[in-house]
């Protein structure tokens, strides 16, 4: 049954017509942070959400990697469509075997449920943590939901701010599954790079099986300048915390777009320009390739050459 949805006000829409990256991709990379909206006829968002987003479908994911220069896409399940995964495992099943997926399930999801998503090209679910993003989930109801999956070697992408890590890591720690923290853990780049909060979600890093997303720095940057009209050398504030997880993990760091870019309120990135960012982070071919293809080959298509 197809339904009409009408936009959250002042939402902003991805960027139509992104300039083709100064930055080539070396070949085989992954966007392992994306996700779809939609479309809401064909794809109906959820009662329960907190944004209404425009749609951006599957096509519209796949004419950006082409355009880009990426090979493969992680589609992470929007918290708009809350645990109906319908539109995100659509997307990975019309990729033709160049997509992986992350769902949202809750804790009465029966292991027949995730067999099928399993066989779908699903490898793992996401935890939010952001309060303006969803409600606040019980931690025993995620523990149980790590249970379920940890027999399938899916891994469990977690979302939080920086500042929440210190009431949290105890419990990140119990889980028994590999972890993708989304966003670098979300720091105060007010705050120094090697200060201590970012000291705290490094050694966090280190002392669990934990791999980063190095992402977003729209997300993250307050000076910006912003991805727009050419500009080379955006979100500069957000760049010593990008290199700092790169040189300290180069094989657990994953990069991703994060089209088509929910929730952001201030301007919408030229995608094109978030590409060339890329190296302002990932300084040498080795950190480029381990970043954009070795690693994400490793823990979503494992056995497959990079």
């Amino acid at each position: 049954m197809s339904a009409t949805f009408a936009k959250s006000p002042g939402w902003l829409d991805w960027y139509r017509n992104p300039s083709t990256p100064r930055f080539s991709l070396p070949e085989g990379t992954v966007d392992a942070h994306c996700h779809v909206f939609g479309p809401g006829a064909e794809f109906p968002f959820a009662p329960e959400r907190k944004y209404t987003p425009g749609d951006a479908g599957k096509q519209q994911l796949f004419a950006l990697r082409d355009h880009l220069g990426v090979s493969r896409n992680v589609i992470v399940q929007a918290t708009c469509h809350g645990a109906d995964n319908s539109a995100m495992v659509d997307a990975v099943q019309a990729s033709g075997g160049q997509a992986c997926g992350v769902a949202t399930v809750r804790p009465d999801v029966t292991e027949a449920e995730l067999r099928r998503m399993d066989e779908s090209g699903v490898r793992g679910v996401r935890f939010n943590f952001l309060k303006r993003l969803v409600s606040a989930a019980p931690q025993s109801d995620l523990a149980e939901i790590a249970k379920k999956i940890a027999p399938l070697g899916w891994h469990i992408v977690i979302y939080f701010e920086g500042a929440d890590l210190e009431e949290l890591e105890g419990f990140f720690g119990s889980l028994p599954t590999p972890l993708v923290v989304d966003h670098m853990g979300r720091p105060d780049v007010t705050k120094p790079a090697d200060g201590p909060e970012f000291d705290r979600f490094l050694r966090f890093t280190d002392k669990n099986d934990v791999w980063v997303k190095v992402s977003c720095p729209e997300r993250l940057s307050l000076t910006g300048p912003p991805a727009l009209d050419g500009q080379q050398r955006p979100y500069t504030d957000a760049v010593p915390f990008g290199r700092r997880v790169i040189a300290e993990f180069p094989d657990r760091v994953l990069w991703g777009s994060d089209w088509p870019h929910p929730n952001l309120t201030d301007h919408m990135p030229d995608d094109g320009l978030l590409v060339d960012y890329i190296p302002q982070v990932a300084v040498t071919a080795e950190q480029q390739h381990k970043l954009l293809v070795a690693n994400p080959m490793r823990l979503y298509w494992p056995g497959e050459d990079a």
